[in-house]
Parts: C-alpha cells; sequence; structure tokens
C-alpha cells in the first residue's frame, strides 16, 4: 500500500500500523477520536487529551525535542507529524529507519483532507470521513453565525510573551480568525515577534493571548491594557485556534461565545 502526505512523500506499508507514535497534540487527539487505542504506542509529553494516553502512553519527549532513542527502542511501524511542530532534521533522522506521515496545515481545507489522509492510512476511513463532513458542515458559511458590531475589526493574536511573537497570515490561526470575521493585524506570514512600539502603531481593537503555548493569565491581560488602553484584552482557548483534528467539533460554539463577549 502507498499513500501520500501532505508533503508529497510517499509511505510504503505492506499493512495497516499497528505500532503508531504521534508526534503532534491535535493528531493524537485525532487518533483516540477515531478509534486507535492499542495501536498508538508512544505519543509526546504536550500530547494532553485524551488524559487517559497522557498518564498511560509512553512519552517520547516534546514536538520539537523528540526521544529518537526512545522512539527506535518502540519500533514503530508508522510515525505522524506536522512540517510546523517537528523539527525537520529530527523528522528527516526519524525517516532513515521509520515511515513518516507528515501534515501541512494552513487552512479548514488542508485539515479535513489531513483527517482523511489519517483515516486512510490507519484503517479508519468511514470514520475520518464522517469526522471530516461534521466538521464541513460546522464551519460553512451559512452555518457559522458570527456576526461582529461594525466590521473590519482589527485583532492580534499573541502566543508567546518576551518576546511577543504573534500570528500572521500563512497559519491555522489566521484562518480561524477569518472564521470570527475578524481582521488580523499582522500581515507577516508566520509567527513574527513584534516590540511594544510596533503593537501601540497597528492599534489594533481587540489582543487575543492565547492560552497555549506561552500560559497567559490576568496579570498579562493588566500588562497589555495599560499598553493598549483603547484595546479590548482577552485570554482566549489556544487549543480552539490551533488543535486541528476533532477538537474543531467543539470551535463553532466556542467562537460563538467569544463573538458574543466581543460585542
Amino acid at each position: 500500500m502507498i499513500f501520500t502526505d501532505q508533503l508529497n512523500n510517499k509511505i510504503e506499508l505492506t499493512e495497516y500500523p499497528k505500532r503508531i507514535v504521534s508526534i503532534v497534540p491535535s493528531q493524537t487527539e485525532l487518533l483516540h477520536y477515531l478509534g486507535l487505542d492499542v495501536e498508538v504506542i508512544g505519543i509526546t509529553k504536550f500530547c494532553v487529551h485524551p488524559q487517559i494516553w497522557y498518564n498511560g502512553k509512553q512519552r517520547i519527549g516534546g514536538t520539537k525535542n523528540l526521544n529518537i532513542k526512545k522512539i527506535k527502542h518502540l519500533n514503530p511501524d508508522l510515525i505522524i507529524g506536522n512540517k510546523e511542530e517537528n523539527e525537520h532534521a529530527q523528522i528527516a533522522e526519524l525517516q532513515k529507519y521509520f515511515p513518516v506521515w507528515m501534515s501541512d496545515i494552513v487552512s479548514l481545507k488542508d485539515t479535513t483532507n489531513m483527517i482523511e489522509s489519517i483515516g486512510e492510512i490507519t484503517n479508519r476511513e468511514a470514520e475520518a470521513i464522517a469526522l471530516s463532513q461534521e466538521i464541513s458542515t460546522s464551519f460553512n458559511s451559512e452555518n457559522f453565525q458570527t456576526k461582529i458590531v461594525k466590521a473590519n475589526k482589527k485583532v492580534v493574536y499573541i502566543i508567546w510573551n518576551n518576546p511577543i511573537m504573534t500570528a500572521g497570515t500563512g497559519t491555522f490561526i489566521n484562518s480561524m480568525l477569518y472564521y470570527l470575521q475578524l481582521n488580523n493585524a499582522i500581515k507577516t506570514e508566520r509567527y513574527p515577534c513584534v516590540e511594544e512600539d510596533k503593537l501601540i502603531e497597528l492599534n489594533p481593537d481587540f489582543i487575543f493571548l492565547s492560552s497555549e503555548p506561552f500560559p497567559f493569565n490576568k496579570k498579562h491581560i493588566a500588562y497589555f491594557q495599560q499598553l493598549l488602553p483603547n484595546a479590548k484584552i482577552m485570554l482566549v482557548d489556544g487549543e480552539m485556534f490551533s488543535w486541528y483534528g476533532n477538537r474543531l467539533l467543539q470551535a463553532k460554539r466556542y467562537f460563538e461565545a467569544l463573538i458574543r463577549d466581543i460585542n
């Protein structure tokens, strides 16, 4: 069997995988949703969902600091990773020994394609297609009722502090802001760092402080509020904005509640 990942790599398997290592948290949660359990033998320390897996599965380091020795000891017949979340050099090393399937997620369409492709390679095709269709229906413009008072409101989505790192274009977070009908004030691709004076110059209507990967809390709200007194500073659930997989089933309700808070 030959499969193609989202980086156009060809993965050849003689049978469906029975020993899977997942090195991306959202995709780990997806594997659980698709009904795989004993097949998943290794996860990262950031794969916190489901908790029963976090407590019971072998952890093989962080997404960007994988323990290659542990992975080799597990001897997986498939590793599932992501272009953005994993380090290229480590992936290249793993590809010398094991089949590695890689995702590349920027848009919602990338997500549904990823779900269906993982369903195909793990023999969970029917479950994956059903999930993909449910997510697509949920985010359909006719179903996604996000009405923000006054159009073209500007937002800066911040994922890290000291330095201040933001989510720009070419990211999945940016695509989620699109569904909120918000204008991402950061026009640089990927995750640029910005200085305080640049934030002041951008003059955003909203600052979203993500719950991950940096643990923003109420004290950070006060800091950014002082810096940008005219902006509304909000703590937001980073999993809803950046976990591409079955967690998107919860996103529509969360985003609609967020819109109510904005308004």
